[in-house]
C-alpha cells in the first residue's frame, strides 16, 4: 500500500533544497506530538554513492506534511505561511523562540524560520481582541503578540 494512501485528500509539500532532512528533524522538536512517518529515497547514483533521501512524510501534532529535497530552484516566500494557534502567552513565547530562532521576526505574529518558512504564531482570541480598534493598532505595533498588551487595548 502506498504510503499516500494514508495521508488526507490535501497535504502541505515543502520544497527544500537539500536539507529536508535537517527541517524536519527540527519540526519534530517544536511541535509535540510530531512524527517522521516515512521516506523515500533516490536510486545509488552510477558512481556508487548512497541513495539520498527524496522525500520525507512527518506529522505536526496531527498535521500531516511532505518535505522534499528538490535543490536551489524554488525558494519559500510569504505568500504562504502556517498559523500556529496558541492557547496562552507561555505557548506564544515557546513557539516563537523556537521558531525564530535563526530566522527573522516579521510583523503581528509572523516569522520567517532559519529554512525560509513563514509561520504566524496568534493566540486563540485574537480575532476576538482585534475587533476593538485599539487593540488592532497595538498589534500592528507588535512583532511577537502580546495578549495582556492587546487586552489592556481593548479595555481602554
Amino acid at each position: 500500500m502506498s504510503a499516500l494512501q494514508n495521508f488526507p485528500r490535501i497535504t502541505p509539500f515543502l520544497w527544500f533544497d537539500s536539507n529536508a532532512e535537517e527541517a524536519v528533524e527540527f519540526y519534530l522538536t517544536v511541535f509535540k506530538n510530531s512524527r517522521r512517518l516515512d521516506e523515500l529515497h533516490n536510486a545509488d547514483d552510477s558512481n556508487g554513492r548512497k541513495a539520498k533521501v527524496l522525500t520525507i512524510a512527518f506529522e505536526l501534532d496531527g498535521q500531516k506534511f511532505t518535505a522534499l529535497n528538490g535543490g536551489p530552484t524554488y525558494k519559500f516566500t510569504e505568500a504562504v505561511s502556517f498559523v500556529v494557534r496558541c492557547d496562552s502567552q507561555q505557548e506564544v513565547d515557546n513557539y516563537w523562540s523556537k521558531l525564530s530562532a535563526g530566522g527573522q521576526e516579521i510583523q503581528c505574529g509572523w516569522l520567517k524560520d532559519r529554512f525560509g518558512l513563514c509561520w504566524q504564531i496568534v493566540p486563540a482570541r485574537l480575532p476576538e481582541l482585534v475587533k476593538n480598534p485599539k487593540a488592532m493598532q497595538a498589534m500592528l505595533q507588535m512583532k511577537k503578540i502580546d495578549i495582556a498588551e492587546l487586552e489592556r487595548a481593548a479595555q481602554s
